[in-house]
């Protein structure tokens, strides 16, 4: 009798690329919409990230930050009341954003209007290369 086993060792890598996509993909397997659902976009200056939060509370949201990620996490409250239909989302959600460019931290912004989160994240200036000359003895 032969197992094969290869599948487990594809596990590992497996979960690493799910994680690395965020949940996203994973929703998107199961047939669920993610939310909120982004927009990601950029020009020379900045990477623009809008997110639509309908009903959503500032306290309840929390932007972070780190080196190559912009985390957004929040709450929409339930809506009580008898429905017949209920589309609109409620409870906890996270989106992660992976970012592939150097970000000014200083400069970070995000404001919400209208149910839209926009997060304004302007590009470090990056130092042009220095050329270093070699000299022999």
């Amino acid at each position: 009798m032969v197992i094969d086993f290869s599948a487990f060792y594809e596990l590992p890598r497996l979960i690493d690329r799910l994680a690395a996509e965020g949940e996203s993909s994973f929703a998107a397997s199961r047939g669920q919409a993610v939310f909120p659902p982004l927009n990601i976009g950029e020009d020379e200056s900045a990477v623009y990230v809008r997110a639509l939060i309908p009903g959503g509370d500032l306290s309840a949201l929390d932007l972070t930050l780190t080196d190559k990620t912009l985390v957004l996490r929040g709450e929409l409250p339930p809506v009580r009341g008898r429905y017949y239909r209920q589309e609109r989302r409620t409870g906890p959600f996270q989106r992660v954003v992976l970012l592939n460019v150097p970000i000014d931290r200083d400069r970070v912004h995000a404001a919400m209007r209208d149910g839209v989160l926009e997060v304004v994240l302007p590009k470090a200036q990056q130092e042009p290369l220095r050329t270093i000359h070699i000299t022999t003895r």
